[in-house]
């Protein structure tokens, strides 16, 4: 496979990723939308169907479409380190292009909820608590684009992101050592989709699990230079958790695949 069939694949991939699972966010946000305060089993859902989606139309890469993957994959000997920046490049493009179509989509609803003196309001006041343990800079909308806490501590936040990446990391490189190793086929995708909805609801609490540096800082990025009104900061002092985290998660997954299964 060349470097090219690469790029394109994971590109695509993750840009349908990002767009389905930015999507189920923004449809729950706003009080425009018909699913407005579906709540949290909605978001998870959402994010495993994303995750089913885009894997499935990036099948002729391996459907990584996450750097915690790619570099696990890479640990276990599945794919060559030589091929790594490749997927990088693919994923982080991919998800700004997701992010953007997530804009599109849902323009309208952008410009209502950002122009709504009640969101204003409540922002406002939200920003203005003394409580450290809130986010004071993350925007009315940023929750579409990117991941944050619900209590600030770096080490649990961090912890929370690692522990999370190595269930999905050690749960896709384990799939069909069952089977003497040789995979269990399309089937794989849809177990990891249940994977990624089962984090989403026992673990994605604490962070929004992220567990996808891309998935973060590429819409994260995107939330920064889209010229939409009120839309506050885009809490770049946290930033670096769901991306440091996550690869790290992959790291250690890669290691425990090693030492307890190769």
């Amino acid at each position: 496979m060349s470097s090219s069939d690469i790029f394109l694949s994971e590109t695509i991939g993750t840009a349908v990723l990002i767009l389905m699972g930015g999507g189920v966010c923004a449809a729950v946000t706003f009080k425009r939308s018909k699913a407005f305060n579906a709540g949290w089993v909605a978001i998870a859902f959402g994010w495993g169907f994303a995750v089913l989606t885009g894997a499935y139309i990036a099948a002729k890469s391996g459907a990584h479409l996450n750097p915690a993957v790619t570099i696990g994959l890479a640990i276990k000997g599945a794919i060559q380190w030589s091929q790594v920046p490749v997927y990088f490049a693919g994923e982080m493009l991919g998800a700004m292009i997701g992010a953007v179509l997530v804009w599109v989509v849902y323009y309208g609803q952008f410009r209502a909820h950002l122009t709504d003196p009640e969101v204003l309001a409540n922002h406002t006041s939200e920003e203005g608590m003394v409580d450290p343990t809130a986010a004071p800079k993350a925007g009315p909308v940023l929750g579409i684009f990117s991941t944050g806490p619900e209590i600030r501590n770096v080490v649990q936040n961090l912890a929370t992101e690692i522990i999370a990446t190595i269930v999905l990391v050690l749960a896709i490189l384990t799939l069909g050592l069952s089977d003497n190793g040789k995979g269990v086929g399309p089937i794989g995708t849809l177990l990891v989709a249940l994977v990624v909805t089962g984090i989403g609801l026992s673990l994605g609490g604490p962070t929004g699990y992220a567990i996808n540096p891309v998935r973060d800082l590429g819409p994260r990025i995107v939330h920064a230079l889209l010229p939409l009104p009120n839309k506050g900061g885009s809490d770049w002092g946290y930033a670096w958790i769901p991306v440091v985290g996550p690869l790290v998660g992959g790291v250690l997954a890669g290691g425990i695949y090693q030492l307890a299964f190769a």
